[in-house]
């Protein structure tokens, strides 16, 4: 299993920015996917997940109206797009897939056992 986040970078407060995951070696359309990101100094936390069924996402508080987690299974990809972006946003954002496929989608990082490398947002006021 390989998960590959990008379109990390700098960008101004108020800004948008779309992060992608290329997903390979599993049935990609199987499983839940989630976005967590992990601000410096501070625990991993949740950001987004999308259901395998493409049926249902669930966003953190901080994130909600502001953020959109989408798929194309087509490409085994998952997408985060960001819009209004602020200073608390940056952190180190972190595509992830559950041990299993199908079943029911989670928020707790410990629930997932896949996970990218970590793409870099920061957000400048």
């Amino acid at each position: 299993v390989q998960l590959q986040a990008s379109g990390g970078g700098l960008v101004q407060a108020g800004g948008s920015l779309r992060l992608s995951c290329a997903a390979s070696g599993f049935t990609f359309s199987t499983y839940n996917m989630g976005w967590f990101r992990q601000p410096p100094g501070k625990e991993r936390e949740f950001v987004a997940q999308i259901s395998w069924g493409d049926i249902g996402t669930s966003y953190g508080d901080s994130v909600k109206g502001r953020f959109t987690i989408s798929r194309d299974n087509a490409k085994n990809t998952v997408f985060l797009q960001m819009h209004s972006l602020k200073p608390e946003d940056t952190a180190v954002y972190y595509c992830a897939a559950p041990g299993h496929p199908l079943g029911s989608p989670h928020r707790d990082p410990s629930d997932y056992r896949y996970w990218g490398q970590g793409t870099l947002v920061t957000v400048s006021s």
